[in-house]
């Protein structure tokens, strides 16, 4: 319906308002730099430690794992809070969140149904997250989940 386009026109606008692309290149070099230390750790703490002081390999090889992961998971954190600000703002620009609400349950009803073809890496790309992962997993999704938006759009500062 158009109140529902509005509202999913309104939401990318509130993106572009709200510079995301920059915030989210920001947090991709940023998460990409963490990775690049943690594998430049790996070559040069053990090159320096031919005499084995101080060497501790176990300290090591969690950097190595823990870093790309924690850089990860702090993209995805930025990325599902700027679409909670998407939702608010484009509730506001279009008058009422009503018509978002609407287009969110039905997307979300729509890929239930029919599940979305998408691969992490294009996964932001998305108005709705389009993997069903819940628990855990949930973490490394780049979009909250659809409830959660509905709820929040619906009753702003609880």
């Amino acid at each position: 319906s158009t109140r529902e386009l509005r509202g999913v026109m309104a939401h990318e606008l509130a993106h572009v308002k709200h510079r995301d692309i920059l915030t989210s290149s920001v947090a991709a070099t940023i998460a990409a730099a963490i990775m690049t230390i943690s594998r430049f750790a790996m070559f040069f703490g053990s090159a320096r430690d031919d005499d084995r002081r101080g060497s501790n390999p176990i300290a090591m090889l969690a950097t190595i794992i823990l870093a790309p992961i924690a850089a990860m998971l702090i993209q995805m954190a930025i990325s599902r809070s700027r679409e909670y600000d998407a939702d608010a703002g484009g509730a506001s620009i279009a008058g009422t969140p009503a018509g978002l609400v609407c287009a969110l349950q039905k997307l979300e009803a729509a890929s239930k149904a029919v599940p979305l073809d998408a691969n992490p890496a294009t996964a932001h790309m998305f108005i709705i997250k389009p993997f069903s992962v819940s628990g855990l997993a949930g973490i490394f999704s780049s979009h909250p989940p659809t409830k959660d938006r509905v709820e929040a759009l619906l009753h702003p500062h609880q």
